[in-house]
């Protein structure tokens, strides 16, 4: 029965959730626009229930890249009001859109000038009035079994605040790079942060070979260090390119199979990505995340090399997944 139950609560919230997907409205891509050409913040502002969930949609914003902050209603109407600007985007949330407190402040900050929005289940509140863009949150019934606790409906609020903040990351092309200088707490934070000749292969230990050298060098090269890569450099010692154990099995793949036979330059990834001692690390994952690959070599500012960084020293080797996800 225990089980049952926590089954259907999942249910109804998940089912709520997905309803919400036909009330994306022009209101929800008018607000979305008006933010990223709002030169002010985004103040969400609630009460109860709906204030906790104002403020953990504040912290996501905040946390991709759009200046937000939570407004109580109360402390705005007792002085707070004077952190609201014209240039600010205010968002209410109330699922009846009749809380007086809320609709006491709105006429206020509208006459300070700021585009007003609401997300609530009552499009035809005194709140969805006031508002210039009103986002439908409704659900058919809480999950509660008096269906009045706020549960399938802050669950919606909260959802719908997530589709504002991940569209925002989009239209604003806020990178992992831009996510990563705003979290620097945690193991992986802090290792992002170091520069990437902090942890990378010494060009003097690493597996090289001269361009026109055979592949059968530079896979004794590849064994003696397990790197999964070889660099390939001209005569002046500058970086012409790299074969990574990925390179072989695409020429294997081929059907190409007489490797001995072959010089690097057949199989090599000519003019690959490549990054300076001093580029952060969060930029190395960035670009190796990008084109899918597990080596970068480090150069200097006239492409000779410096050395050689590895996708597992930047995570930990094995500590973390490639998406940063613990295993």
């Amino acid at each position: 029965m225990i089980k049952d139950k926590a089954r259907e609560v999942l249910k109804i919230e998940a089912d709520s959730i997905l309803k919400l997907t036909d009330n994306i409205n022009d209101s929800f891509e008018l607000l979305v626009n008006t933010i990223c050409s709002s030169t002010g913040r985004v103040i969400i502002s609630g009460i109860g229930k709906s204030g906790l969930i104002a403020k953990k949609i504040v912290a996501t914003l905040i946390s991709t890249g759009t200046n937000s902050m939570f407004l109580h209603p109360v402390e705005a109407l007792h002085g707070d009001l004077g952190m609201v600007s014209k240039d600010d985007v205010f968002i209410a949330i109330s699922n009846s859109g009749e809380t007086s407190e809320l609709n006491q402040l709105l006429p206020v900050i509208k006459k300070i000038g700021c585009r007003l929005a609401g997300f609530t289940g009552n499009p035809c509140s005194t709140m969805a009035g006031s508002c210039d863009m009103v986002i439908d949150t409704g659900v058919e019934k809480e999950a509660c079994p008096f269906n009045m606790a706020p549960t399938s409906s802050t669950t919606a609020q909260l959802a719908m605040g997530d589709a504002l903040a991940v569209v925002l990351i989009t239209k604003k092309k806020f990178k992992k790079s831009d996510f990563m200088k705003s979290h620097p707490g945690g193991v992986l934070g802090q290792r992002l942060l170091c520069r990437v000749g902090e942890i990378m292969f010494e060009a003097s230990t690493m597996p090289w070979v001269l361009a026109g050298s055979s592949m059968s060098l530079a896979i004794e090269q590849m064994d003696k260090l397990r790197l999964g890569a070889v660099i390939v450099l001209d005569k002046e010692e500058k970086l012409k390119g790299i074969v990574t154990d990925g390179d072989i099995r695409h020429f294997v793949a081929k059907g190409k199979y007489d490797l001995n036979t072959r010089i690097v330059d057949a199989v090599m990834t000519q003019n690959p990505h490549t990054l300076t001692a001093e580029s952060f690390l969060y930029d190395a994952l960035n670009l190796m995340e990008k084109y899918q690959i597990t080596v970068l070599p480090i150069v200097d500012k006239n492409n000779r090399l410096d050395g050689l960084l590895h996708l597992h020293d930047i995570l930990g080797k094995g500590s973390f997944q490639f998406n940063g996800g613990a295993q």
